[in-house]
């Protein structure tokens, strides 16, 4: 008696050991044309939807440094590291604005660009949310591609638009754009339209290797 129990004990501690140490949420990574063809479909709707549904900029992956989201993601993405001062003030620095190739020193000449804007997150499924989860998305920094600094001339030129409707002024970028785009909605399970995604197919077909990698978000 005293063995099978045992036994059993030893299985279960077997079935824990393997269950934490896996992961909760592999990665995956697909070609630009296979992960558009795994978005799912969806009509959108912008009902009730304000900017102040996304709770954004938070207090970033480290609240004692005294840099919100914003900063730290300049930080992150500097060519150039700059030098953080007190209230995180950030001075010098080099970037380059990958969708039209623009090289910029100043940190108040960029703006931080939601990859898939937050009124499309809305459509596209975030509507259903809870506030805690947009704050999650709105301030993601568990992917290299759902934040990105780029010139505020292109992300004002972008606004809320899908890549039906806009892509970056520079060629050569939109493969990356279209991959970075469709890992964000994948990420995030929001859906896409049916404009949408004819653009996304059509990136796929031009960018044969493209690949699209992400990991769900938590």
């Amino acid at each position: 008696m005293i063995k099978a129990v045992l036994r059993g004990l030893a299985a279960a501690l077997v079935v824990l050991s393997t269950t934490i140490s896996s992961p909760a949420h592999a990665a995956e990574t697909l070609p630009l044309l296979d992960a558009v063809n795994s978005l799912s479909v969806g009509t959108e709707s912008r009902d009730g939807y304000t900017r102040e549904s996304f709770r954004h900029w938070n207090a970033g992956t480290n609240p004692t440094d005294g840099c919100h989201t914003r900063a730290e993601v300049l930080i992150h993405e500097a060519l150039e590291p700059p030098t953080v001062g007190a209230n995180c003030r950030l001075e010098g620095g080099r970037w380059l604005s990958y969708y039209d190739g623009v090289s910029q020193t100043s940190a108040s000449g960029l703006d931080i660009d939601h990859m898939v804007p937050l009124a499309e997150a809305w459509d596209s499924g975030a509507s259903a949310w809870t506030a805690q989860r947009r704050e999650q998305y709105a301030n993601d920094q568990g992917h290299e591609a759902s934040l990105v600094a780029v010139t505020a001339r292109s992300n004002r030129s972008k606004a809320d638009q899908d890549p039906a409707q806009w892509l970056p002024p520079a060629a050569d970028a939109h493969c990356r754009y279209a991959a970075e785009w469709v890992a964000t909605k994948l990420r995030w399970g929001l859906a896409a339209d049916e404009l949408e995604l004819g653009a996304l197919r059509e990136l796929g077909g031009a960018c044969p290797g493209q690949t699209v990698a992400y990991e769900l978000a938590p």
